[in-house]
């Protein structure tokens, strides 16, 4: 143990490093974009020609096909979630989809009660509007996380109040891909009558969603995650039991049931409803492939490496996450030595902060190692081979760096 790190395996074997190096960047960054799968492109690029009417517009045959192509993809968007198709809210994005759960429900239940309640790892458009609403005279508890980053149940009964309206916790962390206990927290919301959102980004597609075992109220999803366009994304808003009420953001043409008004992005809601509809039919083969495939890199990078530390829970994660950090390395280095893999050190939506990741502070990763982190997101067109030449690519990047730093040759001498 080192701290409150668990230090994952060590050896000294140094293997040659083979010449041979990839043609092409291979993408192990599918936690920040995924590629447009070229089947939900196809389904796409009607909708920018041929038939480009308005959803709206439905006195004539364009605006009509629009208007049932998007009412379709509705269905598929619902089908993944375990919803009705009227209870999904297309918009532009998860972060119009958190301010628009967080803050619509804020004002539409102040009334109420103004506590919130989230977690420390939280994305920044969530922890961003709950400051704003705190700012603004509303209530905030930011419970803090365990050295997996997980939340528990008993944390989240023991922090609410008679004034508590709402309650957000992601379904998995979006750096170390942590799941949280959310059927157990959100029944727990359920019986106490508070209002349960969860950023769903990463999850959805992933890992089975399904918002009425999971007592979900609002779920933000978005489609770039789950190899869709991007600029499109969508809102779970329960209808029964309860009824959820939003005071909405956004005025105007009172489109989606007044939700959120705006021309809707017909082709990018027909790719939002492709993708997810993929998601539904191959997930059972495609998440074991993906952890196959995470847990290769994983065996490959801490069999050549010593002082290896894996980020986040070992078991309960997403299965094409997996973000580690290196003991003795400067890391500034990494991700600029990388040539040949896309990879990243933390939230793309924060890389241009150059403090250490939040979500890495928070599980008490120290700020220097937390600096020394990567973050690899192994997705649908990712292959064993490109694993193994990653594996490669880092661990002679990473001898590298630390032959350039002074404390590690006095740990190799000492030991």
């Amino acid at each position: 143990m080192l701290g409150n790190r668990v230090l994952i395996a060590t050896s000294r074997r140094t293997p040659a490093r083979s010449g041979n190096r990839t043609e092409t960047m291979i993408y192990l960054d599918n936690n920040a974009t995924t590629r447009v799968d070229p089947r939900v492109l196809q389904a796409m690029l009607p909708w920018f020609s041929e038939q480009y009417g308005n959803a709206a517009s439905r006195h004539h045959a364009l605006g009509r096909q629009a208007d049932a192509a998007v009412e379709q993809s509705r269905v598929e968007v619902a089908t993944l979630l375990g919803a009705s198709p009227r209870e999904i809210v297309f918009t532009s994005g998860a972060t119009e989809s958190n301010n628009l759960a967080l803050k619509g429900a804020a004002l539409a239940y102040r009334q109420y009660g103004q506590h919130l309640i989230t977690a420390a790892t939280e994305h920044p458009a969530v922890l961003d509007p709950l400051r704003r609403l705190e700012r603004e005279g509303f209530e905030l508890t930011v419970l803090p996380v365990d050295r997996f980053g997980r939340v528990t149940v008993e944390q989240v009964e023991a922090a609410l109040t008679p004034r508590t309206i709402l309650v957000s916790l992601m379904a998995a962390n979006h750096e170390i891909g942590t799941l949280h206990p959310l059927a157990a927290i959100g029944a727990l919301c359920k019986q106490r009558g508070v209002l349960f959102h969860t950023d769903a980004v990463q999850a959805v597609g992933k890992i089975p969603i399904d918002v009425e075992s999971l007592n979900v109220d609002l779920l933000s999803l978005s489609a770039h995650k789950l190899y869709g366009p991007k600029g499109v994304g969508a809102l779970y808003v329960r209808r029964r039991n309860p009824t959820v009420r939003l005071t909405p953001l956004l005025d105007g043409g009172g489109q989606e049931r007044g939700l959120r008004s705006g021309t809707l992005n017909v082709p990018g809601i027909v790719g939002l409803g492709v993708a997810c509809r993929l998601c539904r039919e191959e997930l059972s083969a495609e998440a074991p492939r993906l952890k196959g495939l995470r847990d290769r890199l994983l065996h490959g990078l801490i069999t050549e490496l010593e002082g290896v530390t894996l980020n986040g829970h070992p078991e309960e994660r997403l299965p094409g996450n997996l973000n580690v950090s290196f003991d003795w390395v400067r890391g500034e280095g990494l991700l600029m030595g990388l040539r040949g893999v896309a990879a990243s050190s933390g939230s793309a939506c924060t890389s241009a902060d150059p403090s250490p990741s939040h979500v890495l502070r928070a599980i008490g990763v120290p700020e220097e190692l937390a600096r020394a982190s990567l973050r690899f997101g192994v997705g649908r067109f990712n292959t064993g081979e490109q694993i193994d030449s990653a594996i490669e690519e880092v661990v002679h990047l990473v001898r590298k760096l630390r032959q350039l730093n002074p404390e590690y040759q006095m740990h190799f001498q000492a030991s």
